[in-house]
């Protein structure tokens, strides 16, 4: 009896047999790749032959390059870590950091006529113009000035606090913010002088300055009626020592 011939699909056959057309693209391609690298090689080496520094150029540049793929994210890392404990460490300094004291906070409601001056130790020298306008603010309604105000700015026309003294009178206070070693001159009470009467009618014009006065600047002074308070007297005024500006009006009258 003849046993039949079990034949091998031809799909399997062909998985498993050899394929001319694919070992042969295989080599073409491993010779473009061994001649383009052999041609590579030869041109670095002949560079290195003219130019024996370019060894350790390109030496290093092969380095970089297989590092700086290595520590892109390392460092990337290391910036992000170090951005986030800046922040943190700013934040804590802006905690710990204490605005600067002023003489009092704006009371909600005027205080009166027989306030009594609580001393407060101020560092003028640390505050921004604007914060020395609040600051001179805060000692008219400590006093018992009402209807007080800040009106420092563009436009003010010399006045930069008004107020109301507590037995009626208008103040019209200008602020000067200067070193210690830049003193308030007569141009600056000659244009105060010029707007405090006639402009925001004053019954007491106050030059307040974190200076000191010059001789002729005291001189118009008085003769227009102004009330000079430098260092020292704001400082007296602060702590409650010295007089109020619109009582130290009333003495010179």
């Amino acid at each position: 009896m003849t046993t039949p011939v079990r034949r091998t699909p031809f799909a399997k056959r062909r998985r498993y047999g050899f394929d001319l057309r694919s070992t042969a693209l295989f080599f073409v391609f491993l010779a473009v790749l061994v001649s383009v690298l052999g041609l590579a090689a030869r041109v670095a080496a002949n560079a290195v032959e003219r130019r024996p520094a370019w060894m350790f150029v390109l030496a290093a540049i092969a380095v970089a390059s297989c590092l700086g793929l290595r520590r892109r994210w390392r460092l990337a890392g290391v910036a992000r870590r170090t951005a986030a404990a800046l922040d943190e460490a700013a934040r804590e300094a802006a905690e710990v950091l204490e605005a600067p004291a002023v003489p009092t906070q704006r009371a909600s409601a005027p205080a009166t006529a027989d306030t009594v001056a609580v001393a407060v130790a101020v560092d003028y020298d640390v505050l921004t113009p604007e914060e020395f306008e609040e600051a001179i603010a805060g000692l008219c309604e400590r006093d018992g000035c009402t209807e007080v105000e800040v009106v420092g700015g563009a436009g003010d026309l010399g006045a930069d606090v008004l107020a109301v003294t507590p037995d009626g009178r208008r103040v019209v206070v200008q602020c000067k913010h200067y070193g210690e070693s830049h003193r308030v001159g007569s141009q600056d009470l000659q244009r105060f002088g010029g707007t405090c009467f006639t402009v925001h009618e004053a019954d007491v014009a106050v030059l307040v300055c974190t200076s000191d006065f010059t001789a002729p600047a005291v001189e118009y002074a008085e003769q227009c009626g102004i009330v000079c308070v430098n260092r020292e007297t704001l400082e007296a005024w602060t702590d409650g020592t010295g007089p109020r500006p619109w009582e130290a009006a009333l003495e010179c009258a």
